[in-house]
């Protein structure tokens, strides 16, 4: 095995987690280049080297990687987006990541990283596991028989499947983390591609107290959220631990959408009423059994979900502020480039 010599590369490092990843990682002291379609959206990034490249494109896959040997590659890179934009994209989602994800991995294989972790989630698990509100919570192991989300689930079912084959063909040393609703500050808030914690921080945000907001289906749906700083320490942990087959990183508690709304509303201080209409739902239930995170990691996450929404909360309010008095509430100075 190559030696490990705390330099990584990031791929997905303009958006919300990979963002976060790198900004851990430099304060922890390594060397870190970043690889993504676009800079971080809200502040500039801390990335050693940032690099604008297209990893569907093998020959620009081969240029993220170069001089790799002995790296942690974290690959993040993915066309996603919240239940509306999953349900509604399904034929390119699967075409990017999947190649995304076996440039990633062959290339990584070629340039003699040290280690690879590729980012999957709970999509992975089966809907008639999730058909219920009191979801029993999902082991590793109910992925199987398969019937993930369609379109994304069944893409990171598939790449888990390669990151597998890659250690057993070729000894790529490979992590795989099942991703449970990551959510905190500095990620995408509207537009369409938001995660609902977001959604509802923006939504209660903008509506008066006392005033209205919709909601999708009927608010009874359940999630569990894990907060972003824990999500990158859980990463961190596995990335450093010797256990190869895919690990749940998420909280266990389990949250209807109703619920949150009323969270949301008692830390902004409104009284909000919810409107119900139409919109895409996914499962009706999914929370993360966190057993094995024990078993593996020593640690779960730590970040309760009203401190991580209080957070999360005062940064969109923050933005939306801002954004009516016509200037950005966070610098969105250019994030510094690799020297060519």
């Amino acid at each position: 095995m190559a030696q490990h010599d705390r330099r990584a590369i990031v791929t997905g490092a303009g958006g919300f987690i990979g963002h976060h990843l790198v900004t851990a990682l430099k304060a922890d002291g390594y060397w870190v280049r970043g690889i993504d379609l676009k800079y971080p959206e809200f502040e500039a990034t801390r990335a050693d080297e940032f690099e604008l490249l297209d990893l569907r494109r093998w020959e620009q896959c081969e240029r993220a990687l170069r001089g790799a040997r002995g790296a942690e590659v974290y690959n993040l890179a993915a066309n996603m987006g919240g239940i509306g934009y999953i349900e509604h994209n399904k034929a390119v989602i699967m075409h990017d990541n999947v190649l995304i994800n076996t440039h990633m991995l062959e290339g990584s294989r070629l340039a003699g990283v040290w280690r690879y972790l590729y980012t999957s989630s709970a999509c992975v698990y089966p809907l008639y596991r999730q058909q219920s509100a009191d979801v029993t919570p999902l082991r590793e192991e109910d992925a199987y028989p398969a019937d993930p989300e369609d379109g994304y689930g069944w893409e990171k079912l598939f790449s888990e499947r390669q990151c597998r084959h890659y250690w057993e063909d070729f000894s790529l040393e490979t992590r795989v983390v099942r991703f449970h609703n990551i959510f905190g500050p500095l990620g995408t808030y509207d537009g369409g591609r938001e995660k609902s914690p977001a959604a509802i921080c923006r939504k209660v945000a903008q509506a008066v107290d006392g005033g209205e907001i919709e909601v999708w289906g009927d608010g009874t749906q359940t999630r569990s959220y894990c907060y972003v700083d824990d999500a990158v320490d859980g990463v961190r942990r596995l990335m450093r631990s010797t256990h190869r087959d895919p690990l749940n990183l998420g909280q266990e508690r389990l949250i209807s959408i109703n619920e949150l709304v009323e969270v949301v509303a008692g830390i902004a201080g409104k009284r909000i009423r919810r409107r119900h209409v139409a919109g895409a739902l996914g499962v009706k239930g999914r929370t993360s059994d966190n057993t094995r995170l024990r078993a593996v990691l020593g640690w779960e996450p730590a970040v309760s979900l009203e401190e991580g929404l209080r957070r999360t909360y005062a940064w969109i309010a923050e933005q939306l502020a801002a954004r009516n008095h016509g200037a950005p509430a966070t610098a969105r100075a250019p994030a510094r480039a690799a020297v060519r």
